[in-house]
């Protein structure tokens, strides 16, 4: 039975008959997620900033456009001109050529001077003078100052109407007003402004963010937060299974690392150590100096109360000291293994040079009895005898029973 082939569009690695495991991306470095964050945090708090810059000088653009139409109008009120004009029989001939005078001067979008029917004697279009004024008139009628935001023939506008008053009675009523639009176009210019200024602190706060993390980015060799925790704890974990001790001190010859190994080897306590002055551990002299020394140590053998260590030194600079790497190995059981080493070689020279005469005693006896003197053998083999014997009672006698 033949096998079907793999189906048109498959992947390669179907065709090729095995599967490939599909690598998923590595996760952002920590110094680029960092980046990543202070950026967006740098972003809102710009925008958050000019948002509010912005709602801040709109209500203020609006509060001065107010005051401007309100002193306007007010002034108008108050001119001897107006309040004459207004009880003319002509008052249109007299206000509309005073009223644009004062509009173009002010910069306001419109002045309407009418009668307390509402009646226009002004407006900026003449076409529209003699017909009602649009807006309330009620609290100007009662003798006060009032503002509104109202759509006119001139479209929206912030608009400020007073009563012009002979005495106590109100004989016409003024109306001054900014276009919306004309309030926006001056509020234009603020708002590029703002925009540029947020643009440059958006751009110094991202330069100075990526300058940061790129310098993090180095130091943390562009690991991420998992991979930084994995060497800690491979690092955690390294430096207390060894058996050897490591010891770090900082420039100012302090603790900077103690390994567990290191405690042991020096004799010191459970507790923490990392900050203390090494003069302060109560080391022997001479251990303690050869920490403190600025010249590396190799292969130095120090005393301690328990122990025969091995130190070695490495200053670690930077341009300057800033520290010292100090290595310590347990040689207390290796010098006992060679005393024992060196008695057992002692011992063994002992017994060939025993052996060596023991033989030359044995020629000597064979020799005397080759020559037919075994008097003389029996004689001298007993009197090594007897020396021999008085040797070992004599040991024997020195060192007692245990």
């Amino acid at each position: 039975m033949r096998s079907r082939g793999p189906a048109p569009g498959a992947p390669a690695c179907a065709l090729l008959g095995h599967t490939v495991p599909m690598r998923l991306p590595r996760p952002r470095s920590l110094a680029g997620q960092l980046f990543a964050m202070q950026v967006l945090l740098v972003a809102l708090v710009v925008a958050g900033c000019a948002l509010f810059t912005y709602v801040s000088d709109r209500r203020q653009a609006r509060t001065a456009a107010e005051r401007q139409v309100t002193a306007a109008a007010l002034a108008i009120a108050a001119a001897p001109t107006v309040r004459e004009a207004v009880g003319a029989p002509e008052p249109t001939r007299v206000l509309q050529p005073y009223a644009e005078k004062v509009r173009r001067e002010a910069d306001l979008t419109f002045v309407t001077i009418m009668s307390p029917e509402g009646i226009r004697y002004t407006h900026p279009t003449p076409d529209r003078i003699g017909e009602r004024f649009l807006g309330h008139r009620a609290e100007a009628l009662r003798g006060r100052t009032f503002s509104e935001t109202y759509r006119g023939t001139l479209g929206v506008s912030v608009r400020v109407v007073t009563p012009v008053k002979d005495g106590d009675r109100v004989t016409g009523l003024v109306s001054a007003g900014i276009d919306v639009t004309a309030i926006s176009e001056r509020l234009r210019h603020q708002v590029l402004l703002l925009l540029v200024t947020a643009a440059a602190a958006l751009l110094l706060g991202g330069t100075g963010t990526y300058v940061i993390n790129r310098r993090l980015r180095r130091h943390t060799h562009g690991m991420n937060a998992t991979e930084l925790a994995l060497v800690h704890d491979y690092h955690e974990a390294a430096l207390h299974a060894v058996r050897e001790g490591l010891l770090m001190l900082d420039g100012h010859r302090a603790v900077a690392l103690l390994n567990d190994g290191a405690r042991e080897l020096l004799g010191l306590p459970p507790g923490g150590y990392v900050g203390r002055p090494v003069a302060e551990l109560g080391l022997p002299r001479g251990l303690t100096g050869a920490l403190l020394a600025s010249e590396p140590r190799v292969d130095e053998v120090h005393l301690t109360e328990e122990r025969v260590l091995v130190v070695n030194t490495s200053p670690v600079s930077g341009g300057q000291r800033s520290g010292t790497v100090v290595t310590l190995r347990d040689h207390t059981e290796l010098r006992a293994l060679m005393g024992e080493l060196d008695a057992e070689r002692s011992f063994g020279k002992a017994l060939r040079a025993q052996a060596h005469e023991a033989a030359n005693r044995l020629h000597t006896v064979v020799s005397l009895v080759e020559l037919g003197r075994p008097e003389e053998a029996v004689e001298f083999a007993t009197a090594e005898l007897e020396l021999a014997q008085a040797l070992t009672d004599r040991m024997t006698g020195a060192v007692g029973e245990p």
